[in-house]
């Protein structure tokens, strides 16, 4: 990985201040991704009839998957000093999302500047700039990946 000792603490410390409310800034990123991409709604047959954003925040379903993606970043932030570890979380989350759930891996890029605005919203431009490097990774390894299931 491209990251220096200094720039995976300040990423972690960025993390930390978003994630430690990972349901509710989940639930944002994903209610964000919904009304400003509908098309992303497509994947999720649950989410399809909601319509409103105050719908989606409140949805049970919504906020689980919030959760989960947050929980999922939270495992590859923690490993961020060590590629093996790192690789070990990216993959089958790639590999899961090109075969089994045939999500487009542009959704990835979308999640990740959703995450980044809502980052410098609330904690401003150096938070964000401390993860832009992370969600790089993350987006260019999940496109490795799905490069390597053919998309």
């Amino acid at each position: 990985m491209s990251l220096s000792e200094a720039e995976v603490q300040s990423a972690r410390g960025a993390w930390e201040k978003i994630y430690v409310d990972a349901e509710d800034n989940g639930t944002a990123v994903l209610v964000r991704m919904f009304t400003e991409h509908p098309d992303t709604k497509s994947y999720f047959t649950h989410f399809k009839g909601m319509d409103s954003a105050e719908e989606m925040k409140q949805s049970d379903q919504v906020r689980g998957h919030g959760k989960k993606v947050f929980s999922a970043i939270n495992d590859m932030v923690q490993h961020l000093d060590n590629s093996e570890a790192f690789l070990g979380i990216v993959t089958p989350l790639g590999k899961k999302h090109a075969t089994q759930l045939k999500i487009d891996p542009k959704n990835f890029r979308i999640i990740c500047d959703i995450i980044l605005q809502l980052m410098e919203e609330k904690f401003g431009g150096d938070c964000k700039a401390s993860f832009e490097k992370v969600t790089n990774e993350i987006c260019t390894h999940l496109n490795n990946i799905y490069k390597e299931e053919g998309w």
